[in-house]
């Protein structure tokens, strides 16, 4: 799907198509071109910041007399990896995304932390095209769809504790957290955490810490299961 089916398909239109033709380039795409090109990092930078914003006005308009740290845990849930991974999904992202063969065969087209980083950018790149009230006018119905699946799921609640609750009473198992990767200097360290659930892989996550990574592991069980 070209940037511009893709652009049809969900109702966008941009005036400066460049804008969303990058914010649909993974680095690993550009690893392989001659030169290099302009992959999708910085509108994803952009876009992470614009989502957050957005996320945070919305739930403040539609819940006046919630406290600042429910707030806090519901944007937390609503701008993770896992959700923004499914809003993505969902209107099938991936599909337009150009990456490297390497990255494409190793499944990075349907890769949680791929396809929420293309729809950050997708986010930032919108912005910069049309302005905020054009990027809210888009992310807001999406963020208010995963909301209620947030809610219904209990997902805005301490992920590890939701995910050893229902594993323990639906499968007897307390769920094994295992580092499988790190990558980044010291200063900036990413961990990638998979969750285990009895002998099956539930889940996996990324962050900026194990704390992070784990609980982004079960909320990626948590929205599997």
């Amino acid at each position: 799907m070209t940037a511009e089916q893709f652009a049809a398909a969900i109702g966008l239109t941009f005036r400066d198509p460049a804008l969303l033709a990058q914010a649909l380039v993974h680095r690993s795409y550009c690893n392989e071109i001659e030169g290099g090109c302009a992959d999708n990092e910085r509108l994803e930078f952009l876009g992470d910041a614009v989502i957050d914003f957005i996320a945070g006005e919305m739930l403040y308009l539609d819940f006046p007399d919630l406290p600042e740290g429910d707030l806090t845990r519901l944007r937390a849930s609503l701008v993770s990896e896992a959700s923004l991974a499914a809003i993505g999904t969902a209107m099938e992202i991936g599909a337009s995304l150009r990456m490297g063969r390497g990255e494409e065969g190793s499944g990075g087209r349907s890769r949680p932390s791929i396809v929420c980083a293309a729809v950050e950018a997708v986010i930032g790149a919108l912005y910069i095209d049309s302005g905020m009230e054009t990027a809210r006018a888009f992310a807001v119905p999406l963020l208010r769809e995963r909301l209620a699946q947030v809610q219904a799921r209990s997902l805005d609640r301490d992920a590890r504790s939701v995910l050893q609750e229902r594993a323990q009473a639906a499968l007897g198992f307390t769920p094994q957290y295992t580092v499988i990767a790190q990558t980044g200097p010291d200063h900036a360290r990413q961990w990638t955490v998979q969750v285990q659930i009895g002998d099956r892989v539930a889940g996996q996550g990324m962050g900026h810490s194990k704390q992070a990574a784990s609980q982004a592991a079960a909320h990626d069980a948590l929205t599997r299961m």
